[in-house]
């Protein structure tokens, strides 16, 4: 990737696609550019493979670009390369040669595991996981025996991973499904969930988080701020056997605890799907969004919450992002939700929350027409459906999915994988037209750096100020539905031209506040009291403007 180490002035060139953008709270119009992406791909397969179905979203050879590899169940997973011009139409290029290249994936999950600033790639399977490490230019090295990594022989659906305190490698949390051999299989007993922590530059030995209820997602966040992450767990109910969704407390040096009831943890009963999170307040906490069969979640952390106590108010109806039925194609049963994600698609500097949604089989008491989700967040809070304005409306089976700046454009890009039917890609053109895209409003896309271990700062937390905007990102490796993404952070600004922005680094380091240009590209480094601003090859781009949007004095 070309990094630039000079710091520009305010003003100085960056980049923009279209004209000077305006504050909007609408849906961006998405332009449906499956056919001519040149991805050709399904996750296929029997009952195995009704969960599971992921995307990774990562640059593996250091363009900048964010490429995508794709599960593909019972067919061949497929790495493609990103070769878009910025703020073009969407093109990739499969590798038909790579040893990502295997059959029975469920997800993957992209994560810098060495520290070496290159991309490495954990792919959930059912059978054996394997851990891949990256070594440039798109390529890849099996590293199981390597690195100590256990991957098991599990139908393996979830994945999270943070770096504990004082280590220089990541600890892995693996979640599992049904036991596929038990009698009545796949209704028989669910496998256990597995924490792996390292041994120094090595993976330890596999340590059970019993009892296991399913997983389909899992997610190390700080719910409480306490320096810590913990564990939450989405379940599926339909296998609960007295179980519910689960949050593991995990503590440096000491083996995981379950939260109970006695310390303020709820009971939630759900088919549990997928998990998101974000500071939907601006308090500082995370918020977070869990997808189920029939009504959706929202978990908001308690006002009455006793210190310590992860107690949570449910806001889905409040906020209308339950999205319990389809909201078009006329069918009345309710909806099936996997892959949730936060992300400021329009930005108007407040996040919208889509929801890839589809019946797992053949289900006749849920709806076989069911769109996935496209929720616009609201200046007062709420949500309102816009996936029939965007564009995006289908009547695939959705499973996993992206929301993931692919040409970087300021906009973020639209990726769906779908069960038995080819993935679907939509570019984001704003307010815009294929041909002439037009921002909704001004953006801005980080990447902290800190030498050594956890060079993405994972744990830590991104803070932007910008005019009457205050936004909070924490940085995590995992949740979603088998779907993951690593690279650039978007946050949208709306009409600011100029923001405030800090990292909160994983250790409780609290960076400078550190002046950013609206519509640019920005590494931030630990130790540094600027931002270094990265050019992308614009020059190669038809549809790139040389102005760009809102760089003003």
């Amino acid at each position: 990737m070309r990094m630039r180490s000079l710091i520009l002035p305010f003003g100085a060139l960056l980049v923009a696609v279209g004209a000077a953008p305006a504050l909007a709270v609408d849906p961006p119009h998405f332009v449906d550019e499956t056919a001519t992406s040149g991805i050709v791909h399904k996750y296929t397969g029997g009952w195995e493979f009704y969960v599971g179905g992921g995307v990774a979203a990562f640059d593996c050879n250091g363009s900048g670009l964010p490429s995508l590899y794709f599960a593909g169940g019972s067919s061949p997973a497929a790495l493609y390369i990103n070769r878009s011009n910025v703020g073009g139409a969407l093109r990739f290029e499969k590798v038909e040669d790579s040893p990502l290249n295997l059959t029975d994936v469920t997800g993957a999950y992209p994560i810098d595991i060495d520290g070496d600033g290159i991309m490495d790639l954990v792919v959930l399977r059912v059978g054996e996981s394997v851990v891949f490490r990256g070594l440039g230019d798109c390529k890849f090295e099996r590293a199981n025996e390597a690195w100590g990594f256990d991957g098991g022989n599990n139908w393996t659906t979830a994945f999270s991973a943070t770096w504990e305190a004082g280590q220089q490698w990541p600890t892995f949390a693996i979640g599992n499904y049904v036991d596929r051999d038990a009698p009545g299989s796949p209704f028989g007993t669910c496998e256990p969930n597995f924490l792996i922590r390292p041994i120094g530059r090595h993976f330890g030995p596999r340590v059970p988080l019993t009892p296991g209820y399913c997983a389909l997602s899992m997610l190390f966040s700080d719910w409480n701020r306490s320096g810590t992450a913990s564990l939450r767990i989405a379940n599926d109910r339909q296998y609960y056997r007295g179980g519910a969704d689960q949050l593991v407390k995990l503590d440096p040096g000491v083996a995981p605890h379950f939260y109970n009831s006695a310390e303020g943890w709820h009971r939630l009963e759900i088919w549990g799907m997928g998990i998101a999170s974000y500071d939907l307040q601006g308090k500082g906490y995370p918020v977070y969004a869990i997808t189920s069969m029939a009504e959706q979640k929202l978990q908001v952390l308690s006002k009455d919450a006793a210190e310590g106590a992860p107690s949570y108010e449910e806001q889905a109806v409040v906020r209308h992002t339950a999205a319990a039925h389809p909201y078009t194609g006329g069918d009345p049963r309710p909806s099936t939700g996997w892959h949730p994600e936060f992300a400021d698609v329009n930005n108007s500097g407040y996040v919208s929350l889509f929801i890839s949604k589809g019946n797992v089989s053949a289900m006749g008491d849920f709806a076989n027409k069911d769109p996935s989700n496209l929720l616009i967040g609201q200046p007062d809070g709420t949500f309102k459906e816009g996936g029939v304005e965007a564009g995006i409306v289908n009547f695939d089976s959705a499973r996993g999915a992206a929301l993931v700046d692919l040409n970087l454009s300021g906009m973020l890009s639209l990726v769906i994988v779908n069960r038995e039917a080819n993935v679907r890609i939509y570019r984001n053109v704003g307010f815009g037209t294929e041909e002439k895209p037009v921002p909704m409003g001004n953006w801005i896309e980080v990447k902290p750096n800190e030498p050594g271990a956890n060079r993405d700062a994972i744990g830590g937390w991104i803070e932007v100020r910008a005019e009457s905007l205050n936004l909070r990102r924490e940085l995590t490796v995992g949740g979603g539905h088998a779907s993951g993404e690593a690279g650039w952070v978007h946050f949208g600004i709306g009409a600011a031209e100029r923001a405030l922005v800090r990292v909160r680094w994983p250790d409780g380091k609290v960076g400078p506040w550190v002046k950013v240009q609206a519509n640019s590209f920005v590494r931030i480094d630990r130790d540094d009291i600027a931002p270094h601003y990265w050019l992308p090859p614009y020059e190669t781009s038809a549809s790139a403007s040389t102005e760009p949007a809102g760089a003003k004095n």
